[in-house]
């Protein structure tokens, strides 16, 4: 058996509440609690969930942007999340991110050229002449015209410029791209783009992607599992097609019934919640989701349900099963 690119156990983050002039701690944001899930070579995970529910902490934690409170990360069976200095510094260059705002992320005094050139230089990866025809090479990849190399982020578009991420995450040939929101913040029209040079430039470099989205549309055409987010917590992890075709936790269902759909025949029932996402810095007793389930039961309010496998590849946490 094939050991996983990625693997991540119980992985928590807990931002302190402190109150009172000596900062006394009196609580803590559970922004991500217990999270756990593999990646195998080759694969597109998508994570989905409403806003809030902490897939862009989780993601910040796995390329360690931030310290995690808790939990195991492990690439190719090493384990990164305690290693520092120089062990770090090479595991950042395997693990690379597409950011939300592309505008954001991209460094306004530099041009695309010095954007590009800039990691291969601090890695030492060949020498100048290699780097520069590097730096055309991923442009046509990415589908920009070479003289854009010279222009800065401000001359781009946003689709342009969420582009020049993706070449940027691509220039150290990482081993994980996780990709945060890589859409969401495009037109629907460029989205669609994206989303398809996301997948050619994965079969090209047999690339490994953590998807981060809260579009279950855009998931349902890139990934090839899916994990369901709330509270901080994984409900509901499947194969693409089981999950959207069988779903079995009581979210899912709301979540997939929510999601547009263009053909008129054999539309889903929208499903209603009830209520808001209660506030991780008090989350309420037994299941995260029973405060706004339909179908929640008593034992729902008191006991905290495992995350297990309920049907061969699909795994859920809820009392139903």
């Amino acid at each position: 058996m094939k050991q996983p690119l990625l693997e991540v156990n119980n992985l928590k983050k807990h931002f302190p509440i402190t109150k009172g002039i000596f900062s006394k701690e009196v609580g803590a944001v559970k922004a991500v609690d217990g999270l756990s899930f593999t990646i195998n070579k080759g694969e597109t995970l998508g994570i989905v969930g409403e806003s809030g529910c902490g897939k862009s902490t989780a993601a910040r934690m796995i390329i360690r942007l931030i310290e995690s409170s808790e939990g195991s990360i492990r690439l190719e069976g090493q384990e990164i999340s305690e290693i520092n200095g120089k062990k770090l510094r090479a595991i950042r260059k395997d693990i690379q991110m597409v950011f939300q705002d592309p505008f954001a992320s991209l460094n306004p005094r530099w041009t695309v050229r010095r954007t590009l050139l800039e990691p291969m230089k601090v890695y030492g990866i060949g020498k100048q002449r290699d780097r520069e025809e590097k730096v055309y090479d991923l442009l046509n990849k990415v589908g920009l015209d070479e003289s854009y190399a010279y222009r800065h982020p401000h001359e781009f578009s946003g689709g342009q410029r969420q582009r020049i991420g993706i070449a940027r995450a691509l220039v150290l040939n990482p081993k994980l791209i996780i990709a945060d929101e890589p859409v969401s913040a495009l037109d629907i029209s460029v989205q669609s783009q994206v989303i398809n040079l996301l997948q050619d430039l994965q079969e090209e470099y047999d690339l490994t992607y953590l998807f981060i989205t809260h579009d279950l549309s855009v998931v349902e055409h890139i990934a090839d599992r899916v994990a369901v987010m709330y509270l901080g917590k994984i409900v509901e992890l499947a194969d693409k097609e089981k999950l959207f075709n069988n779903p079995l936790h009581p979210y899912t269902e709301a979540l997939i019934s929510a999601a547009p759909e263009v053909e008129t025949e054999n539309k889903k029932e929208r499903i209603i919640l009830s209520g808001d996402v209660p506030s991780p810095a008090n989350p309420p007793k037994g299941c995260p989701f029973h405060t706004r389930c339909p179908k929640a039961m008593d034992i729902c309010k008191e006991e905290t349900p495992k995350f297990k496998e309920t049907f061969e590849g699909q795994y859920t946490a809820c009392h139903l099963y």
